[in-house]
């Protein structure tokens, strides 16, 4: 059984998303990634923790995101996924990004470390 907590992943995913919003996600994601983590983006493009600590600072910001139907998914000792719902705007895009979001992390010498995000793009008739 994982000792990792819905409160404490969902913790992590709040703090990543206001990096994003605040244009220094690179910075937070490189720190908060394992070594050998990954991030499967909706567009099917898969980015290493490196790439993603490249690419995120400065990145245009979103305005406004929000999370729901958050559930943790154990997967063993000190391993769980946290899966939800998140809907976030910016400037840029003409349309809400609408997406179901999984993120497993695992606790490396006392810290949850994020293994592995993957998100899956909905259509606008399954925004819910």
């Amino acid at each position: 059984m994982s000792d990792l907590t819905r409160e404490e992943l969902l913790a992590l995913e709040h703090a990543g998303w206001r990096s994003l919003c605040e244009s220094r996600g690179g910075t937070f994601y490189g720190r908060l990634m394992s070594r050998d983590a990954v991030f499967i983006l909706a567009d099917g493009t898969v980015m290493t923790r490196d790439e993603i600590a490249a690419s995120l600072d400065g990145a245009p910001a979103w305005d406004s995101y929000r999370i729901s139907d958050a559930r943790l998914v154990p997967a063993g000792r000190d391993t769980a996924a946290l899966v939800y719902r998140a809907v976030s705007t910016r400037a840029d895009l003409p349309e809400p990004f609408v997406a179901l979001m999984s993120s497993v992390y695992h606790r490396i010498d006392g810290q949850p470390r994020l293994a592995l995000y993957q998100q899956t793009r909905l259509d606008r008739a399954e925004e819910g």
